[in-house]
């Protein structure tokens, strides 16, 4: 059985998804052991209902030092659901290779600092970028710059607002971020 921890900012609706996929069998031999928060949010609701243990470390100075002693030794993979902290080097070097996020467009395109949520949809479309969607990466101490393990496209509507574009990406996210963590937990 592998070892997921989710860390969550906000609702949690990708949480929710890997929850789902996970009693569904869709992501095999796997539990969430732990979800970490780095702030109040609906995401720790949604663990706490099918009873994942939950822990909230507060953003600040010392946040990637407490978040690495938070983490269970036997975790295999660390996933970033709607994360918004920045994850310092030595954290990302510590657990290379084990860390994932899902990001709202097609990356290198639309990523980086500051770029997240509504921010990535109007760049998209201030952009007129004739397609948009969603790219699940391992995590690097380079915002968004890790190796893209999945990515799903389609094209964009010519009245797309940041709306209907944030509902198109949010479907692409749950198509394809289960698939992500299929494919790596079974490279482990």
């Amino acid at each position: 059985m592998k070892n997921i921890v989710v860390l969550v900012s906000g609702s949690g609706t990708n949480l929710q998804r890997i929850i789902d996929c996970i009693e569904c069998g869709e992501i095999p031999n796997a539990q969430i052991s732990l979800v970490i928060a780095d702030r109040e949010c609906f995401g720790l609701e949604r663990a706490k209902k099918y009873g994942i243990a939950v822990h909230i470390i507060p953003r600040g100075k010392n946040f990637s030092f407490e978040l690495k002693e938070t983490i269970p030794e036997n975790t295999d993979l660390i996933v970033l659901a709607g994360f918004l902290s920045i994850l310092n080097k030595e954290f990302c070097e510590s657990f290379n290779g084990k860390i994932i996020n899902i990001h709202p467009s097609l990356l290198p395109k639309f990523g980086g600092k500051g770029m997240w949520g509504h921010h990535v949809h109007e760049a998209v479309l201030e952009a007129k970028e004739k397609e948009s969607g969603a790219t699940v990466h391992y995590v690097t101490s380079g915002i968004d710059e890790g190796e893209i393990i999945l990515q799903n496209s389609f094209p964009l509507a010519e009245n797309e607002t940041v709306e209907t574009l944030a509902q198109k990406i949010h479907q692409t996210e749950f198509e394809i971020f289960p698939k992500a963590i299929k494919i790596v937990l079974n490279k482990m």
